[in-house]
């Protein structure tokens, strides 16, 4: 080995193109989801992520009864259940699409700061279907 040193170094990344607003947009059209407005009081969605399995019930104030996935693993005196905020779903960056609740292939983020791992599986249960 000669007495010089090298400094390897890689390439900076080449730059992704921005996608316009309106190109984001119509992305969230057209994902297969379960949206804010879809939703009723009562209702539960179970979202399973390449990790968890998650239970979230609809409140009349907009937020959600949460269990299931990290939940479970920390529960405290709630019971392993958190009352949350559903901020919405990314597919990775930093877009934040607020008007979908879950979505398979898409990233649940809530308002503790939660974000879970690839979404798999959503199913949406109507208020009342189940007994209680």
């Amino acid at each position: 080995m000669s007495g010089s040193s090298s400094d390897l170094r890689a390439s900076p990344p080449a730059a992704l193109p921005a996608l316009p607003l309106d190109s984001l947009v119509s992305a969230a059209d057209g994902l297969e989801g379960v949206r804010r407005g879809d939703l009723a009081p009562g209702d539960r969605l179970l979202v399973s992520t390449k990790n968890s399995i998650y239970s979230l019930v609809a409140r009349a104030d907009g937020r959600f009864d949460i269990s299931g996935g990290r939940f479970a693993r920390e529960s405290g005196p709630e019971g392993g259940t958190q009352t949350l905020e559903v901020h919405g779903c990314t597919a990775g960056g930093h877009a934040l699409f607020t008007r979908i609740v879950a979505a398979p292939g898409l990233f649940l983020e809530l308002g503790d700061g939660t974000r879970t791992t690839r979404i798999r599986r959503v199913r949406r249960i109507p208020a009342g279907t189940l007994a209680s």
